[in-house]
C-alpha cells in the first residue's frame, strides 16, 4: 500500500495496474485544468506583465509534491508543506510566498509571487458524518494547484523591483516567507495590506493576486471533482502511471541516444551590474551512465556582487532538474515526437546533480541579490545544450535567446505614475534539420505587448516593430532573428533594462557562427545618441527621443558555405539577410536584372544593403568562385573550435578566440 504522507518525491516501486482509458482521461483532465487556470488568470489579471505578456505559469502537483503536468515549468510546493503540515490544511486555504531563500529553489527573484491551493478528496471513512476535533472532516489533501508569475512591483530600490546595481536582496523588494493568505476562504487583509503598501503599483498587485488565488481555487475544485468521480486510489494510481511513463520514455527514447562517458562545457554571464564586465563561469560536467545523467556544477564562478545569482541547490536541485530537462527533448526521433514529450516529475529520477560549496553563482549565500538571476538559470539551458552537443556530435540546436526586460517609467499627462515593461524574445538556434525560429521566448505562451495597448495606456509611440535583419547567426541552418523595436517617448521618462548577451553572442555550433548580440540605442542618429549597457535602471530619456531595441539572434548550425543558394536568396528577398551578409557570410553573389555591380573577387563588398528586393538573383559562377575563395581561407577547419562565441568573447577572455572546452 502506498504511503500517502510520503513527500520524498520518488516513485513507489509498486506498479499498480490502471485502466488505460481512465489514464488518458486523468491525463487530459490535468492538462485541461492547468490551461483553465492559466486562462482565468490571463482574463482577470490587471498588470500588463501578467495579463498581456503572460509571464506566469500554473502547475498541478500531487500529495507527494511531484509535478504532474508537463506543458511548462512551475514553482515548488515543498516550502508550503515544510512550514504548514498537510494535516493542518483546510478547504479554502491559500498559501503565498516569494522569499527566494525560503522557496526551496522554486522562486528565482522577488517579483515572482506564488500562490498554492490544496486539493481535498472526500473523507476516507465513507461516511458523511465523519468528524475531527475541529469539526467536520474535510478529507485528505491529495494534490495542489499552484500559480506564480512576474508582478509589476513588490518594492525595492527602483520601479519594477529589479535594481541593476543591487548588492543585497534587501534592495530588491519585500520578502514574504510562506504564509496563509486565505484561511478557509477568509482573506488575510493585514498581509495583503502590507504587500500592497510596499508596492508602487498597489492596485494591479492586489488585482493580480486576487486573479491568481481565485483561479487556483477554481482549479482545486475541478480536481476535487475528478477524485470524487473516479475515486482517490484510482486517480492516484493514474498519477503514478503518468510519472512512470515519462521516466520510461525519456530513458528509452532520449538517454539511450547519449553515449556513455564524461563531457565538459561551460558558458558565461558577462556582467553583474556592479563590477566591470568579465566572464562569470557556469560549467557542467556531464557523466552519462546506462540509466542516468549526472550533472556536476563544480567550476562555477563565485557568487557575484551584483544580482545575477540563482539559488539552485535546494531540494536536491528538484526545480533545476525539471527546468533543464526540456533540452533533452531535442534528442527525440523527430520534431513531431519532440513536441509530444512533456516534462513532469518523471524526469527527476533520471538526473543526479552535484553542486559546489556555498558561495557560487548557483549556491549563493543570503543575502546575495538575485533579481537578474535569468543570466544564470537561462544560460544553464545553453550550457546543458552545449555539453550534450559535444556528446552527440552536434545533434543539438545552437544557442538561443535569453529573457531580457526593457521598459520605461515616468509620469503621464494626468500626473499618474506609470511603468511600461515588456519581455522581448529573440531568435532560437539553428538546428541540424532546420533554421532557428524568429522572435521566440523561453517562457511558453509569453508575448510582447501589443502596440495598440502600449500607445493607449502609456505616453509612448511604437514606430517600428519587426525583425532585426542579419541578427541570426550564419550557418547551414541559420539562427532565428531577434526583434527590432523603436519606441518614441512622448514625455520625459526613465529607461530600464535587465539584459545579458550585450557582449557575448548566442553561440553557433558545428561550423555555425554566433548571432548578433543585444543592443539598445537611445536617440539613434540624433545629437544625444548613446548605447546602453544591459543592466540599467536610471537612464533619462527626453520627450521626443527614440529608443531602438535590437534583441539577440540565435546561433547558426553548420558551415554557412554549405547553405543552399536558394535559401540565401529567399532570406534576402524576405528581408532577413542583407545582400552584404549574403556575400560576406554565405559566399552568395546576388545581382540585379539591371546589371548591378558585383563585389570584387578579393572580398570587398560593393553591395548596398538597401538593394535587397525581388529583382535579385543568384550568380551561380560568381558564387562558386566566392565560396571556393572563402573555403581556401579556412582550410584549417579541422582545428577550428566546435563552438563559435562571436567577436565579443576575446574582449573578456584576454584575447583568446575560444575556450579550451570549445574544442571537439
Amino acid at each position: 500500500m502506498r504511503d500517502p504522507s510520503s513527500t520524498t518525491g520518488t516513485a513507489n516501486a509498486e506498479e499498480p495496474r490502471v485502466d488505460p482509458v481512465l489514464l488518458e482521461i486523468v491525463a487530459g483532465s490535468l492538462s485541461s485544468v492547468e490551461q483553465e487556470v492559466e486562462t482565468a488568470i490571463a482574463r482577470t489579471a490587471r498588470s500588463p506583465m501578467i495579463r498581456d505578456a503572460h509571464d506566469f505559469r500554473a502547475g498541478i502537483h500531487d500529495r507527494q509534491l511531484r509535478k504532474l503536468t508537463g506543458r511548462s515549468y512551475s514553482a515548488l510546493v515543498h516550502p508550503i508543506v515544510r512550514d504548514f503540515p498537510l494535516e493542518t490544511m483546510r478547504p479554502g486555504d491559500v498559501y503565498f510566498h516569494n522569499d527566494v531563500y525560503l522557496s526551496e529553489g522554486g522562486i528565482g527573484h522577488l517579483p515572482d509571487l506564488c500562490v498554492t491551493v490544496p486539493v481535498f478528496a472526500p473523507p476516507s471513512t465513507g461516511t458523511a458524518t465523519a468528524t475531527t476535533n475541529s469539526g467536520p472532516d474535510p478529507g485528505d489533501v491529495v494534490a495542489f494547484v499552484q500559480a506564480f508569475g512576474h508582478h509589476d512591483d513588490i518594492g525595492g530600490a527602483c520601479p519594477g523591483s529589479m535594481p541593476s546595481g543591487a548588492t543585497s536582496v534587501y534592495e530588491e523588494g519585500l520578502m514574504v516567507p510562506p504564509i496563509k493568505l486565505w484561511d478557509q476562504g477568509v482573506v488575510n487583509e493585514a498581509a495583503l495590506r502590507i504587500m500592497t503598501r510596499n508596492s508602487r503599483m498597489p492596485d494591479s498587485l492586489a488585482a493580480d493576486l486576487d486573479a491568481e488565488c481565485s483561479a487556483c481555487i477554481m482549479g482545486a475544485r475541478r480536481l476535487a471533482e475528478l477524485f470524487q468521480r473516479y475515486g482517490r486510489h484510482q486517480v492516484e494510481d493514474c498519477f503514478e502511471a503518468l510519472l512512470r511513463r515519462t521516466t520510461q520514455t525519456y530513458r528509452t527514447e532520449i538517454l539511450a541516444r547519449i553515449p556513455d562517458g564524461t563531457y565538459v562545457w561551460e558558458d558565461y554571464a558577462e556582467h553583474d551590474g556592479v563590477d566591470p564586465p568579465r566572464l562569470h563561469i557556469q560549467r557542467i560536467t556531464l557523466t552519462k551512465t546506462p540509466q542516468k545523467l549526472h550533472l556536476d556544477f563544480s567550476g562555477t564562478s563565485p557568487q557575484a556582487r551584483g544580482p545575477i545569482n540563482h539559488c539552485a541547490d535546494y531540494a536536491d536541485g528538484n526545480f533545476l532538474k525539471k527546468w533543464l530537462a526540456p533540452i533533452l527533448r531535442n534528442l527525440a526521433d523527430t520534431p513531431e515526437r519532440m513536441a509530444e514529450l512533456d516534462v513532469n516529475e518523471g524526469v527527476v529520477p533520471l538526473i543526479d546533480m552535484t553542486f559546489p560549496e556555498k558561495g557560487t553563482l548557483l549556491t549563493p549565500e543570503f543575502p546575495a541579490p538575485t533579481n537578474a538571476r535569468t543570466f544564470v538559470i537561462l544560460r544553464l539551458l545553453g550550457v546543458f545544450a552545449g555539453v550534450l552537443a559535444k556528446a552527440v556530435a552536434g545533434r543539438m540546436p545552437a544557442d538561443q535567446e535569453t529573457i531580457r526586460y526593457t521598459g520605461l517609467h515616468g509620469v503621464d499627462a494626468e500626473g499618474r505614475h506609470y511603468l511600461m515593461r515588456e519581455v522581448l524574445g529573440g531568435g532560437s538556434g539553428g538546428r541540424y534539420y532546420a533554421d532557428g525560429e524568429d522572435t521566440i521566448h523561453v517562457v511558453p505562451d509569453s508575448r510582447n505587448l501589443p502596440t495598440e495597448f502600449t500607445e493607449s495606456r502609456f505616453p509612448l509611440r511604437v514606430e517600428r516593430l519587426g525583425l532585426a535583419v542579419d541578427s541570426g547567426g550564419p550557418g547551414r541552418y541559420r539562427g532565428g532573428l531577434g526583434y527590432e523595436k523603436h519606441i518614441r517617448a512622448l514625455r520625459d521618462a526613465t529607461f530600464m533594462s535587465v539584459a545579458d548577451r550585450t557582449i557575448l553572442s548566442c553561440w553557433g555550433v558545428n561550423g555555425g557562427r554566433a548571432g548578433h548580440p543585444f543592443r539598445v540605442t537611445i536617440d539613434p542618429g540624433g545629437p544625444n545618441e548613446r548605447e546602453m549597457p544591459g543592466l540599467v535602471d536610471d537612464e533619462p530619456v527626453r520627450a521626443g527621443e527614440v529608443i531602438r531595441i535590437r534583441t539577440t539572434g540565435g546561433g547558426g548550425w553548420g558551415d554557412p558555405l554549405d547553405r543552399e543558394e536558394w535559401r540565401v536568396e529567399r532570406d534576402v528577398r524576405q528581408g532577413k539577410v542583407s545582400v552584404t551578409a549574403a556575400y560576406e557570410d554565405y559566399g552568395v553573389v546576388l545581382v540585379a536584372d539591371s546589371g548591378a555591380v558585383r563585389p570584387s573577387e578579393h572580398g570587398e563588398s560593393g553591395f548596398d544593403t538597401a538593394a535587397a528586393g525581388r529583382q535579385l538573383r543568384v550568380d551561380g559562377q560568381a558564387t562558386q568562385n566566392r565560396r571556393e575563395w572563402l573555403r581556401a581561407r579556412t582550410a584549417d577547419a579541422q582545428d577550428r573550435p566546435f563552438f563559435d562565441r562571436g567577436p565579443g568573447f576575446p574582449s573578456l577572455a584576454g584575447g583568446l578566440q575560444a575556450a579550451e572546452v570549445d574544442m571537439r
